[in-house]
């Protein structure tokens, strides 16, 4: 199957993240100095207009948070991911990368329930497509764990695959796991990495076996 070309939509999504993860990155070098910025500082430090800034983040809190949070998290699940090295098996990669996301959620439990509240209550929003709330650094990991298999993919279905990845990853899928369920942190960890292999195994089906390889003819000497 040809790879199928980014939609315009999909290209807007990527350039969504990229400005949301300079704003993030300019927060967290400036509090890693030990300043504490204000918006003006940020969007200077990450190039962007202060309007930008608030585009993505309503509140100084909500932005330091993130950028707290990122700080802590980033470097252990990339960390993770560059191990993986060429390996091609999605569903292995794709085990890796939840076990490493949710294993920050013991030492982030409370900074993200802070931030799902804060931009849970965002009214600010037009369509819940006009801009990412959170999650940007969730689908840049997921994306780099199905690497491997988005050629065999269309481009609707490699995006549903994303989506449907991202709704078993992260602090959501842990409070679920956690609230609801009641269940601990270790057994939150093993469903949301057992629903996310469920997840690649269907992907898998529907796109049916890879391409095969061409075979070399070799011709006979007599």
């Amino acid at each position: 199957m040809p790879k199928a070309k980014a939609s315009p939509e999909t290209g807007r999504a990527a350039q969504r993240r990229r400005t949301r993860k300079a704003i993030v990155t300019a927060a967290a070098d400036l509090l890693a100095r030990g300043v504490t910025p204000s918006m003006a500082e940020v969007a200077e430090a990450a190039e962007v207009s202060r309007r930008t800034v608030y585009m993505y983040f309503p509140t100084l809190e909500q932005l330091l948070i993130d950028a707290s949070l990122a700080s802590m998290v980033q470097d252990t699940v990339d960390a993770e991911l560059d191990a993986l090295g060429d390996e091609d098996d999605v569903e292995a990669r794709v085990a890796t990368m939840v076990r490493a996301v949710q294993r920050n959620f013991a030492s982030t439990e409370q900074q993200g329930r802070t931030l799902l509240r804060l931009t849970v209550d965002r009214p600010d929003l037009e369509t819940p497509s006009e801009q990412p709330r959170r999650g940007y650094r969730r689908i840049e990991w997921i994306e780099r764990a199905v690497d491997p298999l988005k050629p065999r993919l269309t481009a609707a279905r490699y995006e549903q695959l994303v989506s449907a990845l991202a709704m078993v990853t992260g602090w959501e899928a842990m409070i679920v796991a956690r609230d609801i369920r009641a269940l601990s942190l270790k057994k939150a960890e093993d469903i949301s990495v057992w629903a996310a292999r469920a997840l690649v195994r269907a992907a898998l089906e529907e796109a049916g076996p890879p391409p095969r390889r061409p075979t070399r003819r070799t011709s006979a000497r007599g």
